[in-house]
């Protein structure tokens, strides 16, 4: 992990504390994934750093960027309403406060509200907050000991996992590095 990439997760870590975050470190660490460490034109010019799409009743401002949605088995492009949020703060409160608001109806995301740690709550928040079917990871051996439901297991390291976990490994993988020191 490099410097830059070190201030990101502090920075992020110590807003995600602010907006009351049971996980502030796996936030951070999701954050790093989804905005690429701060540095998608979602994040740099609307502190987006999930990639929320604005909501039906909008609580923030709105950015309308180009975007593509897997739709019928296709990449489609189109332009999409996202959350333009004034801080780091907001983005990670109403992340939250998403997850708890759709957690009724996404089985995942209530299991994610409810995790006893960080670990238990990325994998669950990741089996629904994916949508991409191109999630793939090729991982190390330290992920085979995982318990989680693997598509395809090569002889010393995962090529392929379900989409979801994918996205919980590569997460796991900077809070696992970021939190070891």
């Amino acid at each position: 992990m490099n410097k830059p990439q070190r201030e990101f997760l502090d920075r992020a870590t110590a807003e995600a504390v602010r907006a009351n975050h049971p996980f502030a470190q796996m936030a951070a660490s999701e954050a790093a994934l989804e905005s690429n460490w701060g540095n998608s034109e979602l994040a740099l010019d609307a502190n987006n750093l999930f990639g929320m799409k604005q909501h039906a009743h909008p609580v923030c401002g709105t950015i309308n960027l180009p975007t593509k949605e897997f739709l019928d088995g296709k990449w489609i492009p189109c332009t999409s309403q996202w959350v333009n949020y004034p801080d780091w703060r907001a983005c990670f409160a109403d992340r939250l406060a998403t997850l708890e608001r759709l957690s009724n109806a996404y089985p995942h995301y209530k299991a994610a509200i409810e995790a006893k740690d960080a670990e238990t709550f990325v994998r669950q928040v990741s089996l629904t907050w994916s949508t991409d079917p191109a999630w793939v990871c090729s991982c190390g051996k330290e992920f085979i000991d995982q318990k989680i439901a693997f598509a395809h297991v090569a002889p010393g390291h995962v090529t392929r996992v379900v989409p979801g976990l994918a996205r919980a490994l590569k997460a796991l993988s900077i809070y696992r590095e970021y939190t070891a020191v």
